[in-house]
């Protein structure tokens, strides 16, 4: 259980910075719908991924552990959207 939990922290930090990042890019290059769902779903994909493992690790309930790959799904989607979005963005800086 040790392990879930830490890979839920894990992915936590490492996608709250890219969520950060997201938020940078659109401070800087404009914002478009690509983005703007990005950080919709990095919210949401860490929610769900993170916290079904933690839930899963301090509860032991394992109907939690079919949350974690909707989750990730949404990560996942988040990268792409992300990805997208900046190719889409403006060069110009505003």
């Amino acid at each position: 259980m040790l392990a879930a939990f830490k890979t839920g922290v894990q992915y936590q930090m490492a996608h709250s910075l890219a969520l950060l990042i997201t938020l940078l890019v659109i401070e800087v290059r404009g914002q478009n719908p690509q983005l703007t769902f990005s950080c919709y779903s990095f919210t949401v994909g860490i929610v769900l991924f993170s916290g079904s493992l933690y839930l899963l690790a301090l509860t032991g309930v394992h109907w939690f552990g079919p949350v974690t790959p909707i989750g990730g799904v949404l990560l996942l989607l988040a990268w792409a959207l992300l990805a997208i979005g900046i190719w889409r963005a403006p060069n110009s800086v505003r």
